[in-house]
């Protein structure tokens, strides 16, 4: 989806009028965020294009990440395909999923075990759920694809 049919469909549920008065801006230009901005309309450059571009020329993803974190989220970064000269099986990948989610549940209740977790362990349970995430995005990814020879790799943190 294009970032000017993403505001188009935002603009449903709070009007271009009320952003344009709140942020300060001319109802026009509010409008053209939501118009292709590729010469076929008359949109222009809007914030969502800007962000990215920021993003790519900063190469800094945690502009995203403070994003997310704003909206009330957290950034996974979707994993690189890396491709396998042999043919990967599913049941692998899905038991590698399962024994990830078994050593972070492991994590949490060492943690926890003298009921309180110091930010060391709560920064090994980001790393591995994080990893978890990455690594189960990956996994589904290839089954919309139906192409298992591009399963990631499990994450560097697996002992």
């Amino acid at each position: 989806m294009e970032s000017h049919e993403i505001l188009r469909e935002a603009f449903q549920q709070t009007s271009p009028k009320e952003i344009a008065a709140e942020m300060g801006l001319s109802l026009s230009l509010v409008y053209k965020w939501s118009q292709p901005g590729d010469g076929k309309g008359s949109g222009v450059e809007n914030p969502l294009d800007r962000v990215v571009q920021l993003v790519r020329l900063t190469k800094n993803p945690r502009l995203i990440e403070w994003l997310c974190q704003q909206a009330g989220g957290y950034f996974v970064r979707n994993p690189r395909h890396k491709q396998r000269p042999e043919h990967q099986d599913v049941f692998p990948s899905t038991n590698e999923i399962i024994q990830q989610f078994a050593d972070l549940l492991e994590s949490i209740t060492h943690a926890a075990a003298d009921r309180s977790i110091t930010k060391e362990e709560s920064g090994k349970i980001r790393q591995q759920w994080d990893e978890l995430k990455a690594f189960t995005e990956g996994f589904v990814r290839c089954c919309e694809e139906g192409n298992f020879e591009k399963l990631p790799a499990a994450p560097v943190w697996r002992e």
